[in-house]
């Protein structure tokens, strides 16, 4: 499945020029785990930080033109850092297994003469298996849709030394608004784009609404929860039927979270449909997810994400507490940190003002986002902060420091 080691972010919005993790162009970092907290006043990049992550996605699937309108960005002069005369960069360094030579990929997006939106430049680095030192060799290279890619597993340019290894095609790509692992990544003589684009294709960035995750379902069984999670139902429903025992664990659980709620149970409707009944403290009858709050709500689309048969590599989360009882959130947290495990299967980002959240988290887990004077913002660990470490060492919990002001 893989994971971000690493991400490199310049001139997106207040996030001039962050870096999280460890990256080709900078490996003093550390390479990013499985659950990633980041933290900070109002202002300082959080939710341009998730959104950073939904643009990635989102060119992927459109394009980079209508990339920079969705979501309210409001075209690439808005998204821009104000002042920046170079283009919108990303660089993120994955790796697919602890044993895997991670991968980097570039990205540069710039507008042409006209003013639209393209892709500037598009890179895909690797060092050849079993190298475990080295440069990489460039395996796709493109600038304004044009240039090259390499076939195969263990092919690319040394571009230091021009020297060629495997097969190399020539690329030209139609629009250079779209990204060339869409186009690339579709053919199995680029198994290495396969993956990547795959990995990219397969984030879940959660805007998870009350109100969506109310409506009558109107299809049957789905994988996965959807964006807004107005399928929460129909997941139910798949969870249900590919193991009625541990999706019956899975209620439990959330009932267990839940004050005054007695039992959650399955019940299908006449039309063959599933949804979520849950009974009351105080009420002869039970009550459909449709009729339950928000927080109920919430709390119960978390678990199921948490709880997927296949997980999505990375999922991005934006204030889960939102709307839950604060004493819900250190538990929500250590769930997370349950879910994700030590492989590579799934990669959890989640944006949080609640310290109870960050109290069932370490130093290492917790990034810290701070304004500066010019107006662009910061990021560190809050492990690199002057004896956070130490004090956590010594039984105090991380978001009791934040509250009081010891860090951030």
């Amino acid at each position: 499945m893989g994971r971000i080691a690493g991400i490199h972010i310049k001139n997106y919005g207040s996030l001039k020029d962050i870096k999280i993790g460890k990256l080709l162009s900078d490996k003093t970092g550390k390479e990013l785990g499985n659950i990633n907290a980041i933290i900070g006043q109002s202002g300082t990049g959080k939710s341009t930080l998730a959104d950073a992550f939904g643009f990635l996605a989102d060119c992927l699937d459109n394009g980079v033109e209508t990339a920079c309108d969705l979501n309210g960005r409001g075209g690439y002069e808005k998204i821009i850092s104000q002042g920046a005369k170079d283009s919108i960069e990303f660089e993120l360094y994955y790796r697919e297994t602890n044993s895997a030579s991670p991968i980097t990929y570039e990205l540069s997006i710039s507008t042409d003469k006209g003013g639209r939106p393209i892709v500037k430049k598009e890179r895909l680095r690797q060092r050849r298996a079993n190298e475990r030192y080295g440069r990489p060799l460039s395996f796709l290279n493109l600038d304004e849709g044009k240039g090259y890619a390499f076939k195969g597993l263990n092919s690319g340019l040394d571009e230091e030394k021009k020297v060629e290894i495997g097969d190399e095609i020539k690329v030209e790509l139609a629009d250079p608004r779209q990204l060339g692992i869409v186009t690339l990544g579709e053919l199995k003589e680029h198994p290495r784009i396969v993956k990547f684009k795959n990995f990219l294709k397969n984030w879940y960035l959660c805007y998870f609404s009350p109100s969506s995750a109310r409506e009558i379902p109107n299809a049957g069984p789905q994988k996965y929860l959807n964006r807004a999670g107005n399928n929460l139902n129909n997941v139910a429903q798949f969870l249900h039927r590919e193991d009625p025992g541990e999706f019956k664990k899975v209620l439990k659980d959330i009932q267990s979270k839940l004050t005054g709620i007695n039992k959650i149970e399955p019940i299908r409707l006449q039309n063959g449909q599933l949804v979520l009944e849950f009974s009351e403290e105080g009420f002869k009858e039970p009550f459909y997810s449709q009729k339950m709050s928000d927080g109920t709500l919430k709390l119960s689309a978390y678990y199921l994400l948490l709880h997927e048969k296949d997980p999505r590599p990375l999922v991005f989360i934006e204030e889960p507490e939102n709307g839950l009882y604060h004493k819900y959130l250190s538990e929500l947290a250590l769930e997370m940190k349950r879910s994700v495990k030590s492989g590579y299967s799934k990669q959890l980002f989640i944006t949080t003002h609640s310290p109870f959240f960050v109290n069932a988290l370490s130093p290492d887990e917790v990034w810290v986002l701070e304004k500066q004077k010019d107006g662009f913002s910061t990021i560190k660990r809050a492990s690199e902060y002057e004896n956070v470490k130490e004090l956590t060492d010594e039984g105090i919990v991380l978001g009791d420091l934040w509250y009081s002001d010891y860090f951030g």
